[in-house]
């Protein structure tokens, strides 16, 4: 694992952020749980991204699906026979990779001239051989073939089957979207780089109902928006991310055009967002496999047609990676490690220390703590040194910290100090919460 995400990962543990599962009895392999401040940050970025493809639009609407579907919506969508990643084995040490790890062209290589990453053994690697990544399950008493279904490895198909019922209940026109956030399942063969690859995460996906012939303009339109979000909301820095297109051997089967965006993580680039056009590949098959008619009806023109589908599909916990990755910040002139987060994102706004514990201080920080916390959330810390509470809060990204002092007894004022600077200012405590607002807008 790379040094950087190494530091990154042991950050996340000692600052609550991000867990292994079920550490205790010895972790469980690329599944992870977010800890006090991990669920506030990963809560604020899902806020963050609803309230821009949703709140913001008033032809996006929004939709929760269920995780169990009927299982013939994932024959319909390709993944019963084409959802595989290829698997290879070193026989000597039982390591598994994928096989396009050695190349994309992986079916013409020599697999008995490669040699092992792990053991650096020669000729001992596999054929590579194909390999589901659903995860299967039974509804009901009975574990027959009849009662297979799977954990859903995308959120997206929960919304195609569901297109109708929203735009009719909704009234809604073309062009249109429906946006959703949700669980997806996938057993990864290899997981690695922490969150960024898992086999439980977090979708974020909208797909965007478009006339035919539109379709063009309307994937321009949502690849810059896309792009936007990542320096504009999230405060990524904007030279670590690109696009990357989709050349033709890379296409999805079910694809007519798709990008990534891509941020530059400590072990390269990776994405982290896509947008494809997917014209009515999805919605054609579900018409085929489920005997329904699902197209959308123009009364202006009196026609009927099968939109095409525009996506923007992002992982949440990618997302968050993103966010760590580039806040991650070793400041070896003051001796600290920060994490830089906007404070639009950052799981905890303030941190409110009595300078210390007697003469009224905690009494009237309490009361500043009080006043605050219906507005957003923030700590309360008495214990240690000035500077130490400060470095603490540093590494979990809280981006300002307030002193009540002896001063603040006198004249309500109180300072408050920029985590990124360390600079502090003097404020009146009822200032507080519009200074701390001003900073998140």
């Amino acid at each position: 694992m790379n040094q950087t995400i190494e530091k990154l990962v042991s950050l996340c543990k000692r600052r609550g952020i991000i867990f292994q599962s079920s550490e205790i009895y010895g972790g469980f392999g690329a599944v992870y749980d977010y800890g006090p401040l991990g669920i506030e940050l990963k809560n604020n970025i899902s806020q963050l991204w609803w309230k821009e493809m949703t709140q913001v639009h008033e032809n996006i609407v929004g939709l929760d699906s269920a995780i169990l579907m009927h299982p013939k919506i994932w024959e319909a969508s390709g993944h019963v026979n084409a959802f595989h990643d290829p698997l290879v084995d070193c026989k000597q040490c039982n390591s598994r990779y994928r096989a396009d790890e050695f190349g994309d062209d992986y079916d013409s290589i020599e697999w008995d001239t490669i040699k092992c990453p792990k053991c650096g053994t020669t000729g001992k690697m596999t054929e590579p051989r194909q390999f589901n990544l659903m995860f299967k399950t039974h509804v009901g008493p009975v574990e027959d073939s009849g009662a297979v279904t799977y954990l859903r490895p995308e959120t997206a198909q929960g919304i195609y089957v569901n297109y109708q019922l929203v735009q009719g209940a909704m009234r809604m026109k073309i062009p249109f979207g429906i946006a959703q956030i949700g669980k997806a399942f996938r057993n990864e063969i290899v997981a690695r780089n922490f969150i960024f690859r898992t086999r439980e995460f977090e979708q974020m996906e909208m797909q965007y109902f478009v006339k035919p012939g539109t379709d063009d303009e309307f994937m321009k339109e949502w690849k810059e928006k896309r792009f936007r979000f990542y320096p504009n909301k999230l405060g990524v820095d904007e030279s670590k991310i690109r696009f990357h297109e989709h050349g033709k051997t890379e296409l999805a089967h079910y694809a007519k055009e798709a990008w990534d965006i891509e941020y530059e993580f400590p072990f390269g680039w990776s994405e982290i967002e896509g947008i494809h056009n997917r014209t009515d590949f999805d919605l054609s098959q579900h018409e085929t496999f489920s005997g329904k008619k699902l197209q959308y009806f123009d009364q202006q023109e009196n026609s009927r047609f099968l939109p095409y589908i525009i996506e923007t599909s992002a992982g949440l916990n990618r997302m968050l990676l993103t966010v760590l990755s580039d806040a991650f910040w070793e400041d070896t002139e003051n001796n600290r490690i920060v994490l830089k987060l906007h404070p639009r994102i950052a799981p905890v706004k303030a941190v409110i220390c009595p300078l210390i514990k007697k003469e009224g201080l905690p009494e009237k920080a309490r009361t500043i703590v009080d006043g605050l916390k219906p507005h957003f959330k923030v700590l309360y810390d008495q214990q240690g040194s000035i500077g130490k509470r400060y470095y603490r809060q540093d590494e979990a990204g809280t981006p300002f910290g307030i002193t009540v002092d002896h001063q603040s007894m006198e004249d309500d004022s109180v300072t408050i100090r920029d985590r990124d600077t360390q600079e502090q200012t003097r404020i009146s405590s009822d200032q507080i919460l519009n200074f701390i607002r001003d900073k998140m807008d």
